[in-house]
């Protein structure tokens, strides 16, 4: 890393900035480890002593417990690190079946995000909204930068369906109601070398919309991009810039575009992390939300917690680790299979 010639190689840096991290979680893990297999050795050696035999013997029944885990976490520390695990996240809320109450729903998860975000301290940027009178989404797209963000949330993408009564029902019926979540990781200049030529986008300028003062809507500032060879649209009407705007909006299109050709290769390759990554498609119902009984089920991990109460208030990490074991989990299967 002291190696100017790295120094110099912002790609080759990172990578090796990455792989020292790497490293040095593996270093601790293995010390764990072996530290453990030395205190186990130690007890047994004391279990027949007339003083010491019998905490000798307690303790060895914890120490052999955690023998498994110890292991695991020494094998999660050889599987090779995800580059695109450190990049920024781009998301993608959307309104599904239920009318008002799905775009109510996609507004929770909006705000959901954003109180983790806070409590996490990462920034969140509003890309473009498509509001509704009872205060929730038809569309919102924002980014969380912070470094490890598409790590934390990749995968949130899927169906989200909410089973509770809404607000404008009279009777006290539940009503089922989803929302789509879409989330890819930012591009990067320097790392993904990738260049969108003019004559493959069309741009559109609009008013833009929405928060941000009485001069947003009298300003010819929004942006929406459209990739024409795949159809994929990118829009921004966040900055009152025009040329701001133009910029974040290309950065969101490159995402997008560098997103989808990925989740091609994998498709070709066989790669199995969509299982949990998920498609995006709109009838992948990945999670469920029944509010008259404070649950939340997530179905790819078979997990069921009775707090969701506090889950949209922002207390994500349960569901958030539990998705991420379970990633772990299989990616050590599968090397082991090799």
């Amino acid at each position: 890393m002291g190696d100017p010639a790295v120094i110099a190689d912002v790609r080759r840096y990172r990578a090796t900035v990455r792989e020292h991290t790497a490293l040095r979680k593996l270093e601790q893990a293995a010390k764990r480890y072996f530290k453990l297999l030395e205190d186990i050795e130690g007890n047994r050696a004391l279990a027949e002593d007339p003083d010491l035999g019998l905490m000798a013997k307690e303790e060895l029944v914890t120490l052999e417990a955690a023998v498994p885990g110890a292991e695991r976490d020494v094998l999660a520390g050889l599987l090779p690190p995800d580059p695109l695990d450190s990049r920024f996240a781009v998301f993608e809320v959307r309104a599904g079946t239920g009318g008002d109450e799905a775009a109510l729903f996609a507004g929770d998860l909006f705000r959901m995000y954003s109180r983790y975000c806070e409590e996490k301290g990462w920034r969140i940027n509003v890309m473009s909204e498509s509001s509704t009178p009872l205060g929730g989404y038809k569309e919102i797209v924002f980014t969380v930068q912070a470094e490890g963000a598409y790590g934390a949330f990749r995968f949130e993408s899927g169906g989200h369906r909410v089973q509770r009564i809404p607000e404008t029902e009279q009777q006290g019926r539940i009503h089922t109601s989803a929302a789509t979540v879409i989330v890819f990781p930012e591009a990067d200049e320097e790392e993904d070398d990738f260049e969108i030529p003019e004559k493959d986008l069309r741009i559109d300028i609009f008013c833009a919309g929405g928060h941000g003062g009485q001069g947003v809507n009298t300003t010819y500032s929004a942006i929406r991009m459209t990739h024409l060879p795949t159809g994929l649209v990118a829009q921004c009407q966040d900055e009152r810039s025009q040329q701001r705007n133009k910029e974040k909006c290309l950065a969101t299109l490159k995402a997008r575009i560098l997103d989808q050709k990925r989740r091609e290769e994998e498709a070709k390759a066989g790669a199995n992390r969509m299982s949990l990554r998920g498609s995006g498609d709109r009838s992948e119902r990945i999670r469920t939300y029944n509010f008259p009984q404070n649950r939340l089920t997530d179905h790819r991990v078979d997990l069921t917690l009775y707090s969701l109460d506090r889950i949209v208030e922002g207390a994500l990490d349960p569901v958030l680790d539990a998705l991420r074991e379970k990633d772990v989990s299989e990616r050590i299967a599968t090397a082991l299979d090799l």
